[in-house]
């Protein structure tokens, strides 16, 4: 027998046991976790909350349905062929006609634009709901729209936004209201029942904003003023028990009586009815020439999207628009997912237009992108109370995420990357007519960036888990004698498990079937 093909027992004995030794030298090492969210003993995700009670948010209800849902296929009822010349008369006249036709299982239908270029002089409205319109696809050999003529939108979807308030306000009586929580007490639940819509409306007292430091922003000699009046979100009541109510979506911000008393927070019912619902723009490309502008000059903008609910866009190419995606304050449950911006032009001047703009609530952007210099990728809009995530996004060029004016809360940063610039989740002072504190009750999760401005807002806190990039602090602009304190830095330079915490999330409220479902 040849020892050398068939060694000994002993030494292959001893050969099993190097392989084995050398197998478990180079597996990786298990991920860090963080104590602030981490996989529990029953497989489950697991929060510590800070003293007061305050968490990090369930986020995962962002998106079209809720979250986990997966979007339709919605049948065509009419195809639009290229014409000659300007093609948006073509184009809005079928939108008008599938606008007529009977809901089925919540659509009326889809307009399919046939492959080749449509040349656009005018923007495109979807006003009512259950309408889609489908490109033949954004790549070579699909469907092109050719912005032409004066600078202008795109796409327009406009609804009913405005809730319609029923009956009177009830009080919120707890002294203290943990952002991340879905239950608080009232002063008068008879009112409510499982299944209503509701406002909750959060006061911006005079006390609050001098808690806040935002009493004292001057810039070239004039007071400039923060907040005012009322912050609101809908949610939908998930049931009442004497005189505690439980919301089907968290809160994102806190409610502390000592700064919102009086008059306090308040829930009332409201009517979101005449809100459209089930509308999605997909699948093809919006060309813009390019346009070195500031951000007071005209621009083309590809969509702009309010007053509507369970709306998606997906699947687009878009090139050389200017604040090219704008989610207002009354949208909500809306799903933004592979879409791909280019500039071939940076903007021009001190202020920045925005990619990606979110106000509203219950809103998904996943899977995007964005390249050019001086923008703001992705901002969210004044009194924006989420939850808003962003979620496996990347970002080229000289520019930033950054939640851009007001006080907003509830957003979720969760795997982006922005490898040549930052992410800033901060206080912007005087900058502009007067942003101050942007965003609370906020997290970065695993992202990886140039620089990462984190701070701590009074009252309030915003985190960096598993983040990579270059640390930095601050002072309030317009105050360089204020310097601002750093949030929760956890796990700097390395990533932690979950990888992605918006997918746990779901994973644990509706189990993987609804990570299949979204496309993860």
């Amino acid at each position: 027998m040849n020892t050398t093909m068939f060694p000994s027992r002993p030494l292959r004995w001893l050969t099993l046991l190097l392989a084995a030794g050398l197998a478990g030298q180079i597996r990786p090492a298990a991920a860090a976790e963080s104590r602030w969210a981490h996989t529990g003993t029953d497989g489950q995700l697991a929060y510590q909350a800070l003293p007061a009670g305050d968490r990090i948010l369930d986020f995962s209800y962002a998106g079209y349905a809720g979250g986990g849902v997966k979007i339709p296929e919605v049948p065509v009822k009419l195809t639009v062929a290229p014409g000659t010349g300007d093609d948006s008369a073509a184009i809005q006249a079928a939108i008008n006609q599938v606008s007529q036709l009977p809901l089925a299982d919540g659509f009326r239908g889809t307009v399919l634009l046939a492959p080749g270029v449509f040349h656009c002089r005018q923007p495109l409205e979807i006003k009512t709901g259950g309408v889609v319109l489908r490109g033949s696809g954004p790549l070579e050999g699909g469907t092109t729209i050719t912005m032409t003529g004066d600078p202008h939108l795109c796409f327009s979807i406009k609804g009913n936004g405005t809730a319609k308030v029923i009956g009177k306000p009830a009080a919120i009586t707890d002294a203290y209201v943990p952002a991340g929580t879905d239950s608080f007490h009232v002063s008068d639940p008879e009112n409510f029942a499982a299944g209503d819509s509701v406002l909750i409306n959060r006061p911006a007292t005079p006390a609050w904003v001098k808690f806040m430091g935002m009493d004292t922003l001057v810039r070239n000699g004039k007071a400039e003023h923060w907040v005012s009046g009322e912050m609101h979100t809908e949610r939908t009541i998930k049931r009442v028990a004497g005189n505690t109510v439980t919301l089907t979506v968290p809160l994102t911000d806190s409610f502390d009586a000592r700064y919102l008393n009086p008059p306090g927070g308040t829930l009332v019912k409201c009517d979101l009815s005449a809100r459209p619902v089930n509308i999605g723009v997909e699948n093809l490309r919006i060309v813009s020439p390019p346009q070195a502008v500031t951000i007071n000059q005209a621009h083309n903008q590809a969509l702009h999207m309010d007053g509507v609910s369970d709306a998606w866009v997906r699947d687009l190419e878009v090139e050389n628009t200017v604040n090219s995606f704008y989610f207002g304050e009354h949208t909500s449950r809306l799903t933004v997912d592979r879409v791909n911006i280019r500039h071939d032009a940076a903007s021009l001047g001190a202020a920045k237009p925005e990619d990606f703009w979110a106000g509203g609530t219950e809103t998904f952007i996943t899977r995007c992108s964005a390249t050019g210099n001086n923008v703001f990728y992705f901002s969210t809009g004044a009194r924006m109370m989420g939850p808003v995530v962003v979620l496996n996004c990347t970002f080229y060029g000289n520019g930033h995420i950054q939640p851009h004016m007001r006080w907003g809360t509830g957003l979720l940063l969760d795997n982006c990357k922005v490898p040549q610039s930052g992410i800033d989740l901060m206080d912007r002072g005087i900058m502009g007519s007067g942003h101050g504190w942007t965003i609370g009750w906020s997290v970065a999760w695993n992202c990886t960036a140039k620089t990462l401005t984190i701070q701590q807002p009074p009252g309030s806190m915003n985190w960096a888990i598993g983040c990579k990039g270059r640390l930095e602090s601050g002072t309030q602009p317009g105050s360089p004698e204020k310097k601002l304190p750093n949030g929760i830095i956890d796990s700097p330079e390395n990533p932690v498990a979950p990888a992605s915490l918006y997918l746990a999330q779901l994973r644990d409220r509706l189990g993987p079937q609804a990570l299949a479902n979204i496309g993860y």
